[in-house]
């Protein structure tokens, strides 16, 4: 069998997170053989600091990959994702899977067509604290979980305004399409992704588009709000066929503490895990010698998220099989749910999936 790190990769797409994948790649001492961005500046910065070649078409690096990690603004992610599957090669594809869910489903049909797979980006998966909540509910120490409240809010976070992230026409949307994939992707997740028959949601752009928008820490370059198109925050409600239930607040900005906790609810048990810190304590309560309640905090090993995830990825690639997890049916699940709040936002009413 092919070691993982034999398995010859590439990345379309070299901007921030393009980069951040390829200095984990060159840490974990895979096979990184080059890079494609149609941006000049982006192609000479990743030769700069890797090395390596950097093409200006796809086809090019394709030849000489196994696989590659699409990292590209998200309206670009049907092109190059479809493209590689299409040339053979396995592909790990960062969230969102696409800027709407017509092109995730376009992603979807030619992944069930393809010789190869694709993986979708959901790197918090790979979080120890949550490989050990989904450890409990499997072992049944949860019972049936039946509600998960999402929250990955900022004060202030809206990322680079005048980047693509805030363009509709590029990202597909905000804060919402942007981290609230993420905790849409992470609450199903816990609930064993179960079918969504209705969402009921509101979207709103209150902070983004001021001209004295006040912020201390800003990834990227801040333009002003000349084109700011996108959401800021988010509020949703989220129901499935079998009962369980999503409550999920997301904000780039809002006037509130920041918060990237996630509590999971159940019929025996529950926990509260921060995302941000990596805290993690289960929640229980007993009879037995009396009644009592017990919050009992679980420490775990300091992981990396994003480098488990690679490892995932490039190992189901040595093997050549599809990892069970991350799935494009997966991704699409949480694509139609992102949709849909922003459909039930626009109508004012809750909208039906089923």
């Amino acid at each position: 069998m092919t070691h993982p790190n034999d398995v010859a990769v590439g990345i379309v797409g070299l901007g921030g997170i393009g980069s951040h994948h390829a200095t984990k790649l060159v840490e974990r001492g895979a096979n990184l053989v080059g890079g494609m961005d149609i941006d000049g500046d982006a192609r000479a910065r990743f030769h700069e600091e890797f090395g390596l070649p950097a093409y200006e078409d796809e086809a090019a690096l394709y030849e000489e990959c196994d696989a590659v990690l699409v990292t590209t603004p998200n309206r670009f992610h049907e092109e190059y994702a479809t493209s590689a599957l299409g040339a053979g090669l396995d592909v790990l594809l960062e969230k969102p899977l696409a800027h709407t869910v017509a092109s995730a489903e376009r992603i979807a049909d030619a992944a069930r067509d393809a010789e190869g797979f694709c993986m979708v980006g959901f790197n918090n998966r790979f979080a120890e604290p949550v490989r050990v909540i989904k450890h409990y509910q499997d072992e049944g120490r949860f019972g049936e979980t039946t509600h998960v409240e999402a929250n990955y809010v900022r004060r202030r976070g809206v990322p680079g305004r005048g980047s693509w992230f805030t363009s509709a026409d590029v990202a597909g949307g905000g804060a919402l399409i942007d981290i609230g994939v993420h905790a849409v992707d992470l609450a199903l997740y816990f609930l064993d992704h179960p079918e969504v028959v209705e969402v009921s949601g509101e979207t709103r752009s209150e902070f983004g588009g001021r001209d004295d928008y006040a912020y201390v820490h800003m990834w990227g370059d801040d333009a002003g709000p000349e084109g700011f198109d996108v959401d800021d925050s988010a509020s949703a409600f989220i129901r499935a066929a079998d009962g369980s239930t999503v409550s999920l607040e997301v904000a780039w900005a809002t006037n509130r503490p920041a918060t990237d906790e996630f509590v999971v609810r159940g019929t025996e048990a529950g926990a509260t895990f921060d995302r941000g810190s990596d805290d993690l304590t289960v929640h229980e309560a007993g009879v037995g010698g009396g009644h009592h309640l017990t919050d009992a905090s679980v420490e775990t090993r300091e992981g990396d998220a994003h480098a488990a995830e690679q490892a995932t990825f490039l190992e189901a690639v040595a093997a050549g099989e599809a990892p069970a997890i991350n799935t494009v049916e997966e991704g699409l699940r949480v694509q139609r749910v992102i949709d849909a709040i922003y459909r039930s936002s626009e109508a004012g009413a809750a909208v039906r999936l089923d």
